[in-house]
């Protein structure tokens, strides 16, 4: 099931800055597919998004979730079909300047944490003190600013990398799996920074294994089986009754 206009209805963010990702949105994907040797893992994908909250990508292992995260982000081309953001390829240089991702595995540079996110406003000709010291302090990194970032947890190295790709000054930020293998703080921590992202008007896309994370961020849900979207729903009503059967035996842990 994809109902964008009810997933739409059913969230408006109520906040300054809530048409920053109205730049890239909607989100147009038709009849996307992906192949290895002629083996279909995604197949005649459809799915529209408008609305710049946040979507959770669910479904079993296998089912294409990071591979579709991957297409949407213009990291791979796909074997046929589209995805256009507000009406431009995604391979388009523009598109892809406003679109950041963040891996399940943290991956920071070899530096200070502060450098961390000075590298990245520097490519940008962006530098500034006050901008890198707002990113950090949104991550509740500040007061390790002069710490080497290889120091730090698993968890604060993924609100680093989170901080990092913020610097970007993304309207659209992938993540796959970034809570994976973490401990209940450390996730909680992710969570707020995401929820704090989200509330800056930025459209997030995440893929999570973890139904209780989906729960408590996501505004609307598209579920994958087998290599196709089994529902597009909008989140409240995907966990009161999801419509597919794939959905609901997967909620019910027999997937």
């Amino acid at each position: 099931m994809s109902d964008a206009t009810a997933i739409e209805q059913s969230r408006i963010i109520d906040h300054p800055m809530h048409n920053r990702a109205q730049s890239l949105l909607p989100l147009k994907v038709s009849s996307l597919s992906y192949s290895i040797r002629q083996r279909a893992l995604l197949h005649n994908i459809d799915l529209e998004l408008t609305i710049s909250g946040i979507t959770a990508i669910l479904g079993h292992n296998g089912a294409g979730k990071s591979l579709l995260l991957r297409l949407l982000h213009g990291l791979i081309a796909p074997t046929s079909g589209t995805v256009l953001w507000h009406d431009r390829a995604v391979a388009e240089l523009e598109v892809r300047k406003k679109q950041a991702m963040v891996f399940q595995k943290p991956f920071v540079l070899r530096r200070s944490v502060a450098a961390n996110i000075d590298y990245v406003l520097a490519l940008r000709h962006a530098a500034s003190r006050d901008t890198r010291d707002k990113l950090l302090r949104d991550a509740n990194l500040l007061d390790k600013a002069k710490q080497s970032a290889t120091s730090l947890s698993g968890g604060e190295q993924q609100r680093l990398a989170i901080a990092r790709a913020l610097a970007t000054d993304p309207s659209v930020i992938f993540l796959d799996e970034p809570t994976a293998s973490m401990d209940p703080a450390a996730t909680a921590a992710i969570e707020q920074q995401l929820q704090s992202v989200n509330r800056q008007g930025i459209k997030i896309i995440l893929v999570t294994h973890d139904i209780a994370q989906a729960r408590r961020l996501a505004d609307d849900i598209v579920f994958l089986h087998q290599g196709a979207i089994a529902e597009h729903t909008p989140a409240e009503e995907f966990f009161a009754r999801a419509h597919s059967t794939a959905a609901q035996h997967y909620l019910d842990g027999q997937l």
